[in-house]
């Protein structure tokens, strides 16, 4: 299922035909159970504005992974629809950040910059079909609302900011199919704080194509939460069997 994205290798994938049923937050943490199988994620970009729906941006912390993702997973099914998966066009700015620790972002979106001209339907009504076709043709460089634009860059301002922030829910990924509600409460139930896990399958194979399942742990507070993910993320659960636990 490799790709055959034109694109410059890039640490960002840019993924598109999505479900566009799905919730936003579901599609995210889905999308971030599958993709963590290949590689360390920083930033999962999945937004529902109306020219951004059915796509999403993944940033890994290197370019091996993002390569094996997207080898491994354009064209799977996920959530009944292929994938299509290629290198994103530029750096997102959670990789910018991450190369220079003094980079900063341009406050002021593209679509604020262009200048603003009067609108005449009747002379430029063709010109501008054909640019509007033009853009609707290539999904990741589509000109967006001023108020959307902004949003769709992919930056570090969606799973990762989530996941950097404390929470008293953990997402465990990476689980194998046999795993059970008791089986994951046994492993975290010796920590302070710990009320419930509940496990559902993932809704895509592993890197090795293998069924797996995924599982959200509550516990009573974000500290109790944070002992917990620091003793058990990268456990192995048998051999072969790596879980990747984070904050949601």
């Amino acid at each position: 299922m490799a790709s055959a994205s034109s694109n410059q290798p890039n640490t960002t994938l840019y993924v598109n035909n999505l479900n566009d049923q799905v919730q936003k937050d579901e599609i995210r943490l889905q999308l971030y159970a599958l993709f963590a199988t290949y590689g360390k994620l920083i930033d999962v970009v999945a937004l529902k504005t109306p020219k951004m729906r059915g796509q999403a941006f993944l940033v890994f912390t290197d370019l091996a992974s993002a390569t094996s993702a997207l080898r491994a997973c354009d064209g799977m099914l996920f959530y009944d629809k292929p994938m299509r998966i290629q290198y994103a066009k530029s750096k997102s700015y959670a990789t910018l950040k991450r190369e220079d620790p003094n980079f900063v972002p341009s406050t002021a979106p593209a679509a604020i910059n262009r200048t603003k001209r009067p609108h005449d339907d009747s002379a430029d009504g063709p010109a501008r079909a054909k640019r509007e076709k033009a853009d609707d043709d290539d999904g990741e460089e589509m000109e967006l609302d001023d108020e959307d634009e902004e949003q769709s860059t992919p930056k570090t301002s969606t799973l990762s900011t989530e996941q950097e922030k404390p929470s008293h829910r953990l997402l465990c990924t990476n689980l194998p199919i046999d795993a059970t509600d008791l089986a994951v409460s046994q492993l975290f139930q010796p920590y302070r704080g710990f009320q419930s896990a509940a496990v559902a399958p993932a809704p895509a194979p592993n890197a090795q194509g293998m069924k797996i399942k995924m599982a959200q742990v509550i516990f009573d507070s974000a500290a109790s939460a944070a002992v917990a993910k620091q003793a058990l993320h990268d456990f192995t659960l048998r051999p072969g069997w790596i879980m990747s636990v984070s904050f949601i």
